[in-house]
């Protein structure tokens, strides 16, 4: 086993390659996509009935269309108006796909406590989706809503993020045993 061979597994056995079943995948999720840029009520052609949901902490679980329309997408619509979507890039994979990107909107309505300010936010994100017969089945996302509340004037963290390392305000800390096991490695 090599070095790169720890870093970069192979993949299992049957990892799904077909190019014809990724470009089918990319297809649902670029049209449900537009759907909701377009502000379409309707996503049952998109997700099956009983899709899964995953949020990230403060963005919960919905477990079938019904949830995620009333505890996701309406919600979603009530705090933040003129909504732009902007998906940086795509990677697919079979029946698998994910992105990145974010959401330019205004703040409009209430969001995690906050009265509407009428800024203009972007909300960063990130999503896994698993594509069967046509419809998405799993949809795993990360939204950053720390980011969103920051440019809103709330620090979640309350000064304590690592961005103060990053700024050279706060010293990292480090492990009691770190330099012990620098000495420790042969080089």
């Amino acid at each position: 086993m090599t070095s790169d061979d720890r870093h970069f597994p192979q993949l299992p056995e049957g990892a799904d390659f077909d190019p014809e079943t990724s470009r089918a995948t990319l297809d649902v999720i670029r049209r449900m996509e537009a759907a909701l840029g377009a502000g379409s009520d309707s996503m049952a052609d998109h997700f099956h009935e009983d899709f899964r949901w995953t949020g990230n902490r403060g963005c919960g679980t919905k477990h079938g269309l019904d949830a995620f329309r009333r505890d996701w997408q309406l919600p979603l619509r009530a705090a933040f108006t003129a909504r732009d979507y902007r998906t940086e890039r795509f990677v697919v994979q079979g029946e698998w796909a994910s992105c990145f990107g974010h959401i330019e909107a205004t703040h409009s309505g209430p969001f995690m406590g906050l009265a509407p300010t009428g800024k203009r936010v972007t909300i960063p994100y990130m999503d896994f989706w698993r594509v069967t017969d046509g419809r998405i089945a799993d949809n795993w996302v990360s939204v950053d809503f720390p980011a969103v509340l920051a440019q809103l004037g709330v620090d979640v963290f309350d000064g304590e993020g690592w961005e103060a390392f990053d700024r050279g305000e706060k010293i990292p800390p480090r492990p009691a045993d770190t330099d012990r096991a620098r000495q420790e490695t042969p080089s």
